[in-house]
């Protein structure tokens, strides 16, 4: 393992583009952040950048859990657009991770400030730009995940310290067959997450200082141990060129370690 980039204020949610540049945010400081070919920059959105997600145009759209939004970054242009903040007139609840479906629909969480509150909700921002709740009742969702197909939703649950299933009706805009496919345990529960080709999650669990492999059956079949105790988020290349991309809180560094395993790009 080695280290890319150090003394970030919070960093999370690393993402590949469509040309393997690596995106992450710098949350506490307003930034983006680039890195590639051994450089990086900073690109500042203001608010408190969180999960990010890029699409089928090398968009990259991220959660803003200050601004109670979710918002685009154009990296040619430098145009910064709110594209939703609302759900049934209410502002959102502190979006904070997203992913697109094969629709090009985005999915996103909104936990709030607090892992004991219970009203966390899942979105989805539909093709015709509604937003829809489709997961409500929740204890600080968190990372989201959807297998290569597009049919099965993992949510992380940092407040029971569970990994739930879905299946996902792109078609409809909704969940079904809830299931638990993990408890990760952890000082605090897991946060961001990343599948490989073969359909192995990998959970950065906060406060314990690991990313957990997981199976598609739920077994844990690796722990991988970083230097500080707090990873936020992870991303596997889709190339298999640069590995697993790891950003972790506690020292504010962004992380890689070599790996076989190939993440799975972004389809909208």
């Amino acid at each position: 393992m080695r280290t890319l980039i150090n003394n970030i204020a919070f960093p999370e949610g690393p993402a590949f583009d469509r040309e393997g540049t690596i995106w992450l945010v710098e949350k506490e400081a307003g930034n983006l952040i680039c890195y590639k070919n051994n450089q990086w920059y900073r690109y500042f959105v203001g608010g408190a950048p969180n999960g990010i997600a890029i699409d089928a145009n090398n968009l990259l759209w991220f959660c803003d859990s200050k601004q109670h939004s979710i918002r685009t970054f154009n990296s040619v242009t430098g145009t910064i657009e709110t594209m939703a903040g609302q759900v049934g007139g209410d502002v959102l609840k502190m979006p904070n991770d997203l992913a697109f479906d094969r629709k090009g629909q985005l999915l996103f969480t909104c936990p709030g400030d607090r892992i004991t509150d219970g009203t966390g909700y899942v979105c989805c921002l539909t093709s015709q730009k509604q937003v829809l709740k489709i997961r409500t009742g929740m204890y600080y969702p968190n990372g989201l995940a959807l297998n290569r197909e597009g049919t099965r939703l993992y949510i992380a649950e940092t407040g029971t310290r569970l990994i739930w299933k879905f299946d996902w009706d792109a078609g409809t805009a909704t969940l079904s067959q809830p299931g638990i496919l993990v408890n990760t345990g952890g000082a605090v529960g897991p946060d961001g997450m990343a599948l490989d080709e073969a359909g192995n999650i990998y959970v950065a669990v906060y406060g314990a200082g690991v990313i957990q492999k997981i199976s598609p059956d739920g077994c844990e079949t690796e722990a991988i141990r970083l230097p500080g105790a707090n990873p936020t988020n992870c991303a596997l290349d889709p190339r298999g060129h640069q590995g697993l991309i790891i950003t972790e809180a506690e020292k504010g560094c962004l992380l890689q370690l070599d790996t076989a395993a190939k993440g799975l790009l972004e389809v909208s």
